[in-house]
């Protein structure tokens, strides 16, 4: 048995899977899935202690011993740093000593080890960033199939990204290749501060947290009246959508790109109102880099990040 570990900013989920691929190819079914808000309080072995704590309660429910589950794959909203040659999260979301007290954590990590601690239990541990996995099962089973310069953000809590050239998912010296929602697109706002320390970088600029850090509200409740034709929301809602649009059309001129599929929990509760304002910051923008790129929702819809920790051990 694998566990199949979901870790964002927002919440942790668990569930478990068999191993082996299903006859026919497809997703093997998840099991239990088990969601909780992410640990941010204690010591930062707390994150490691709520996965292992979530795997035996699941297999508690499924009624699976938990020994039989040998091999675990970790999905998760990075950046990573290296322990000792072990993952470690620095995670703007998670660990509140990045960005200091202002961003209003309730805690002074600056990593939280994770591969490590789950080591000592399970034979086999993946660990890799939630947008990594999320391209991977989107490329295995959802909407970039058979698409080899791809990409999958997320727009949720944080912004994230994987990227593929050339058939080759990227990963960098420390597998954080793709945080392109630390990179910059406008001037600063000084209303925008990141949980990663920057000013005005595109995910202190758009992150579901972002929204109700500079709008004072929510970001449904900004997306709802902007659909309703409220002029002001509309207003801030394009502004959004030109900074997300200029951050996916910087890595489709810097990469090549032809798909970029989109999730997350921003995006995909919004996706019809969104969608084509994002590829109107795509369009018509130096033809021979952007014509036929498309923009599409992740073919696996609001289950992607529990198929990306699936993905990582299929």
């Amino acid at each position: 048995m694998r566990a199949c570990v979901d870790i964002g900013g927002t919440k942790l989920a668990v569930s478990l899977a068999a191993d082996g691929q299903s006859l026919d190819g497809s997703a093997r079914p998840l099991l239990g899935r088990r969601s909780e808000p992410t640990a941010k309080t204690g010591d930062n072995f707390a994150v490691a202690r709520q996965i292992l704590r979530m795997v035996d309660e699941v297999c508690a429910e499924q009624k699976i011993a938990p020994e039989a589950v040998r091999r675990v794959g970790v999905s998760s909203a990075g950046p990573f740093v290296l322990s000792a040659g072990a993952i470690e999260l620095a995670t703007p979301n998670i660990c509140g000593g990045i960005a200091g007290p202002a961003r209003g954590l309730p805690n002074d990590w600056m990593t939280a080890p994770v591969e490590a601690p789950l080591a000592v239990r399970f034979d086999e541990v993946r660990v890799e960033n939630d947008a990594v996995g999320a391209l991977e099962a989107e490329r295995r089973w959802g909407a970039l199939q058979g698409v080899g310069h791809c990409a999958y953000v997320t727009w949720s809590t944080g912004i994230g990204v994987g990227l593929c050239v050339d058939g080759r998912v990227l990963h960098g010296k420390n597998g954080n290749a793709g945080h392109a929602g630390h990179t910059f697109v406008v001037d600063d706002d000084s209303n925008a501060l990141c949980g990663c320390g920057n000013v005005g970088d595109v995910e202190g600029l758009t992150a579901g947290n972002a929204i109700a850090r500079r709008f004072g509200q929510p970001a449904e409740a900004l997306f709802a009246a902007a659909a309703a034709g409220d002029a002001a929301a509309l207003a801030r809602v394009d502004a959004l959508c030109r900074s997300m649009g200029r951050m996916l059309y910087n890595l489709v001129a810097t990469l090549d790109l032809e798909r970029i599929s989109l999730g997350g929990s921003v995006f995909w509760n919004n996706r019809e109102f969104l969608l084509p304002r994002l590829q109107a910051q795509i369009d018509g923008r130096l033809p021979s880099l952007t014509a036929g790129v498309t923009l599409v929702p992740a073919g696996l819809g609001d289950k992607v990040g529990d198929y990306a920790a699936l993905a990582l051990l299929d």
